[in-house]
């Protein structure tokens, strides 16, 4: 009996361990699913806090910027039919503010080599909320130019002193996702102002809701409180500071000497043709949904909430392939399925619903190219002329990129808004394919590695705009 009892209970034992190392292996197994579905996010556990806080700071600066650039394009079907205005001149609008938004960028670059890159964060961004709020008081054409103007030295200068820093505080195998983790911050601020229009243009007249939706541009003014208090400059820009030169107005120049000129000419072609391509549509979109498909200004609205949602879809997968496959190859993947998602978008035959989620897609491939921008600049220029570089490449960009919303409203008065759209898309996107092909790989380059030694001007670079290796 007690034999009988004793070989039971061993049996149960042995039964309850092989449920117990079955349990333990299937937990294991669990474990490396649940890996690789956070491998996208694990890395943010492994930040110290001033890169958290430096990645919070720019995110909110990105986010608040869209929140204000974005406005605009809500506001052009009303504009033009308050003010007879016409597309022409509606789209002068929106390119001036990005032409002189390369001239903002430019120049807050340059003074963040000499003043630092968190004190020129905190002045775009004050700067672009009060200009923003001024364009709640325009009266006509003229002054509303005037003042979305003036809204582009904030709104260009924020980009270039917010991806400089987070480039220089963020380690070097995190700077793919972190600074393109910082770009979703676009996606949101669009997001937020798409809400805001909506909401306004619900329950205030057209007349009055558009004023109202420029006031509230003020709020991210309030912001710097918090960057001021929260946020210091890079180890990188204390350290090199006493060994460069003083930052002068000949600073402005200092991408053009060798050995930066050609890369700098080279990227800034392709940053136009990425922006030439965005802003033909995107600028132009609210546009098309409510005069060529015939949507309310609440229907846009959701219609483009289903856009951004792809738009912050397109950052996380553009940020997360960034660092897995390269900053070029994200690129071309992004550039080629524009044209192919545009010329979808524009010449297929398809009712408003399935237009509605094929946004989705149309804006994962318009926004994954833009993550990987900032590390790719920032890993391609020293310490030194880096927020002068990043800043002009971007921005001189732009400025060729704020050329096509102006030829899209002038050519569609000639042909349909939709075809005039893809046409200077197309060409946009064809000029970065060109411009990537003579581009390097830069993923997993040091910034150490790109300081040059004392009494030289900087790196040696090759044709292609590469690091020369030493014998």
């Amino acid at each position: 009996m007690v034999l009988g009892i004793g070989s039971g209970a061993t049996f149960g034992e042995a039964a309850k361990e092989g449920v117990e190392h079955c349990k333990t292996h299937g937990d294991a197994a669990n474990n490396n699913k649940a890996k690789g579905r956070n491998s996208m996010i694990a890395w943010m556990r492994d930040l110290n806090t001033k890169e958290r806080r430096t990645m919070t700071a720019c995110f909110g600066g990105w986010a608040l910027d869209a929140f204000d650039v974005q406005m605009y394009s809500f506001v052009i079907p009303t504009v033009i039919a308050l003010w007879g205005l016409s597309r022409g001149e509606a789209g002068l609008i929106g390119t001036v503010t990005l032409l002189i938004s390369s001239l903002g960028g430019w120049f807050s670059g340059t003074l963040s080599d000499r003043f630092g890159r968190v004190r020129m964060l905190q002045l775009s961004i004050i700067w672009y909320s009060v200009f923003t709020f001024l364009c709640a008081f325009a009266q006509d054409f003229q002054q509303l130019f005037i003042l979305r103007a003036l809204h582009g030295l904030g709104f260009g200068g924020e980009w270039a002193a917010g991806a400089v820093l987070m480039g220089e505080v963020i380690r070097d195998k995190y700077r793919g996702r972190g600074v393109g983790l910082v770009q979703t911050g676009w996606a949101v601020g669009w997001g937020g102002s798409a809400l805001v229009y909506t909401a306004l243009y619900a329950v205030l007249p057209e007349s009055i809701a558009w004023r109202v939706l420029f006031a509230v541009g003020l709020l991210p003014a309030a912001f710097v409180v918090w960057i001021r208090r929260n946020i210091s400059e890079p180890e990188i820009f204390h350290a090199n500071r006493s060994a460069r030169p003083a930052v002068g107005i000949s600073h402005l120049l200092s991408a053009f000497r060798r050995p930066y000129l050609w890369t700098t000419v080279k990227v800034s072609l392709m940053v136009a043709g990425a922006q030439g391509g965005g802003y033909a549509l995107g600028i132009w979109m609210p546009t098309y949904l409510r005069t060529v498909r015939g949507l309310s200004a609440s229907s846009t609205g959701g219609f483009l909430l289903v856009q951004i949602f792809g738009a912050l879809l397109g950052f996380l997968l553009g940020a997360y392939l960034s660092d897995a496959i390269g900053r070029r190859l994200t690129f071309m993947l992004s550039a080629v399925g524009s044209v192919v998602m545009v010329a979808v978008f524009m010449f297929v035959p398809m009712g408003n619903t399935a237009l509605l989620f094929l946004g989705i897609p149309l804006n994962v491939m318009l926004l994954m190219k833009f993550p990987p921008m900032g590390p790719f600049m920032t890993e391609l220029y020293p310490t030194s002329v880096r927020g002068n570089a990043q800043g002009f490449c971007y921005n001189a960009g732009r400025a060729i990129g704020a050329l096509f919303p102006t030829l899209v409203g002038v050519l569609s008065e000639r042909m349909p808004l939709g075809l005039a759209i893809a046409v200077f898309s197309v060409i946009a996107f064809g000029l970065m394919i060109v411009v990537l092909l003579m581009l390097p790989e830069t993923r997993g380059r040091s910034l150490d590695s790109l300081e040059a030694p004392a009494g030289a001007s900087g790196p040696a670079m090759d044709m292609l705009g590469r690091e020369e290796m030493a014998p």
